[in-house]
């Protein structure tokens, strides 16, 4: 009796699959961390810039740095609504930071077919630059 190994294989792939996944979204949630850790701290709240590493605590360091009260953070609970403030309060805290806010809409070029990836790579590379580079 002869044993299959291609659902081996297969099983083999979608498991590496899943670990590279892992890896990539932990990376992706460190460099966000990092990001907002950094504009909180360029933007006067050093005593609070710890917000970024603690899961749902950080989106509430958002609205604070477009200097609105952390309440604010609870309209990321209404769908729709959430994606709007979100814009708005990123393109407020691009223009802190002396950056046009217009980039903040960036993700939006994701419904693009064949671009979205794209467009998410842009948008990591922006939040970079406003968080690490200044700009006089």
């Amino acid at each position: 009796m002869a044993m299959d190994y291609g659902n081996l294989g297969i099983g083999a792939l979608f498991g590496g699959l899943v670990v590279l996944g892992i890896f990539v979204m932990i990376g992706l949630y460190v460099y966000m961390a990092l990001v907002y850790m950094t504009l909180a701290k360029k933007l006067g709240q050093k005593d609070i810039a710890w917000l970024a590493w603690i899961p749902i605590a950080n989106l509430a360091l958002i609205p604070i740095l477009a200097e609105k009260h952390w309440t604010w953070a609870f309209m990321f609970l209404l769908p729709i609504a959430n994606l709007v403030f979100y814009f708005i309060w990123t393109w407020k805290i691009y223009e802190r930071r002396k950056y046009p806010g217009a980039l903040c809409l960036i993700p939006l070029a994701g419904f693009i077919p064949y671009l979205g990836w794209l467009a998410g790579i842009a948008n990591l590379v922006v939040l970079g630059l406003v968080a690490w580079s200044d700009k006089k």
